[in-house]
């Protein structure tokens, strides 16, 4: 177990493996929350402590997306963002949007529900990978959108993101490249910063919790990036003397911060995020990598295929697999103190850096072959 024991004390007894669902907060994310509830019951007066702690976590948050502070926002969660993206884009009939059969719902449905909906494409996978060859066709020059993760939540795979982002600047030069690191942040280090717009939510591999979402957004697409949302946090002129005439909104990043911040969330990112630090994405990747390995290794043995294939030089933090009866496996698990995901034919494993050997053993021990 790469993080202290001492920082995860809900873990005792139990093998917990469904970051990728939830995450376990360290305990300094608890005491983050409780100052969070002790600035809040000074009134007016905690205010002179939240902004602060917002710049505070802009800081970090650009450290891990390797972004310059400014170019860091913060929502409510991911599908804000991206809602917030649609409002930026505009997108009329004629535009084209690629969307993954890998992606979480909330890169996907916003093109979908849009009161002019742009023509949506879908890049299918592969035998679990998506391959640039099924997405050079779907390029043109109408295309106004790709959206991918960089993780799939649905089977962990992993897009090698420098080809992905030559393939499309050749092919459509003016589309917007937007990558969800909801499932990477935090686990893998990220290296698709050349992306127009990066999107995640706060309570999943960042050890944070519920109610914020993550916006990167380079200077060079801040322009373009600008929501035409209403609001009044994003607005530079939201109580001068013209409010009432036009709204001037701040461009990029900031655009994305609509209202008011959602101060514990972001209390809790700060710590969270300053604790993973302390240890460093090289060293968790170290320290997990080999445990997903091993898992692959021991899935192998049993006679299960994953639903994506190893990547052993560029892994993620999940694996998954289905199984005839994956509630009965899900419920065997769950009997024996195992927490994994389970969906309708779908069970995912999600290794961090409070895992150990002996919870890969543990789950592998307890699966049936199929």
């Amino acid at each position: 177990m790469l993080f202290p024991c001492a920082d995860f004390p809900s873990l005792t007894g139990i093998h917990y493996l469904n970051t990728a669902a939830e995450s376990i907060p360290p305990a300094c994310v608890n005491d983050a929350v409780s100052e969070y509830m002790a600035h809040k019951a000074l009134g007016m007066r905690g205010r002179d402590f939240h902004f602060p702690r917002v710049e505070a976590c802009r800081e970090i948050t650009a450290r891990h997306l390797g972004l310059a502070p400014e170019e860091v926002g913060f929502c409510s969660c991911s599908s804000e963002a991206y809602n917030l993206l649609a409002s930026a884009l505009q997108l009329h009939a004629r535009d084209e949007v690629i969307v993954t059969d890998l992606d979480f719902p909330a890169g996907a449905t916003p093109w979908l529900t849009a009161a002019e909906k742009p023509v949506t494409r879908l890049w299918r996978h592969r035998g679990g990978a998506l391959l640039l060859d099924d997405l050079a066709p779907l390029l043109n020059e109408r295309t106004a959108l790709v959206q991918v993760s960089l993780v799939s939540f649905y089977n962990g795979h992993r897009v090698a993101f420098a080809p992905l982002r030559d393939l499309v600047r050749r092919l459509a030069p003016d589309a917007v490249l937007s990558v969800d690191v909801t499932q990477a942040l935090g686990r893998v280090p990220l290296d698709c910063q050349d992306a127009d717009i990066l999107i995640s939510s706060t309570h999943k591999w960042t050890l944070g919790i519920h109610g914020g979402g993550i916006v990167g957004v380079p200077k060079k697409s801040a322009a373009r990036l600008t929501t035409k949302a209403g609001g009044w946090y994003h607005i530079a002129n939201a109580f001068d003397s013209d409010r009432f005439e036009t709204a001037r909104v701040k461009t990029g990043a900031a655009s994305f911060s609509v209202g008011m911040p959602s101060f514990a969330a972001l209390y809790a990112l700060n710590a969270s995020l300053r604790y993973l630090d302390q240890f460093g994405l090289p060293a968790i990747a170290a320290h997990a990598d080999p445990l997903i390995a091993r898992l692959h290794a021991g899935l192998r043995d049993l006679g299960i295929q994953t639903l994506a294939p190893e990547q052993s030089e560029t892994p993620s933090g999940i694996v998954a697999f289905t199984h005839p009866d994956t509630r009965a496996i899900h419920d065997v698990l769950l009997a024996q103190n195992i927490h994994v995901m389970h969906q309708v034919g779908r069970i995912r494993i999600a290794v961090h850096g409070y895992n150990t050997p002996e919870d890969i053993d543990c789950l592998l021990a307890a699966l049936p072959r199929p």
